[in-house]
């Protein structure tokens, strides 16, 4: 027969171990909602690499003389592109992230040269199919901030949660490292990609 003792040690381990698997499986449901974030980034930043090589095809014809500054946003396109892959199978690791993050400032910056330069091209700022694909990037820029917004709200609450005692204990000894934030990092890459045309 056991002791009240033995009883009362036995019950307070089974406490224990049942609020270790409730932490254990709210950092699971955490790290899957910010995963699933990050897809929604995915998705759009899908849609916005496909854009880009129509608007370039659509500028070239017009910017023949600027063949280095197409070429850098293709460069600048495909490398985002990668760095999206990798952060796509891996949105937990934080130098993901930040590759990523690198690589669309990049990007940014080399479609804001393109468009600052196209303003020397009138014939280029009426063409048609400049003008629609301009106004699909700007809806896809939108959507891209909107969905980094929802991913950056979900890395904010599976940290909070990650780092809130006791949990931390939890998460240091089952590898729930922490997540990064989809941050833009410079004013100068804070600035919107201007892509309409007047």
């Amino acid at each position: 027969m056991m002791s009240i003792e033995a009883i009362i040690a036995l019950v307070v381990l089974a406490i224990i171990c049942l609020y270790i698997i409730v932490i254990y499986n709210k950092l699971v449901t955490l790290r899957n909602r910010f995963k699933n974030a990050f897809s929604q980034i995915d998705v759009q930043l899908k849609r916005r690499y496909d854009l880009i090589p129509n608007l370039v095809e659509t500028a070239k014809a017009y910017m023949k003389h600027e063949r280095e500054t197409l070429e850098a946003v293709i460069k600048a396109r495909n490398q985002a592109a990668s760095a999206a892959k990798i952060a796509t199978e891996h949105p937990e690791n934080a130098q993901a992230i930040k590759g990523l993050m690198g690589a669309e400032a990049l990007l940014t910056g080399s479609l804001s040269h393109l468009f600052a330069l196209s303003e020397n091209y009138p014939d280029l700022k009426a063409d048609l199919t400049m003008a629609q694909l301009t106004e699909e990037l700007t809806s896809t820029e939108n959507r891209v901030a909107f969905a980094r917004q929802a991913y950056n709200d979900a890395v904010m609450f599976y940290n909070t949660y990650r780092e809130q005692f006791p949990n931390v204990f939890v998460a240091s000894a089952t590898q729930f490292t922490e997540a990064q934030l989809f941050e833009i990092e410079s004013p100068k890459e804070r600035e919107t990609v201007r892509v309409a045309f007047n």
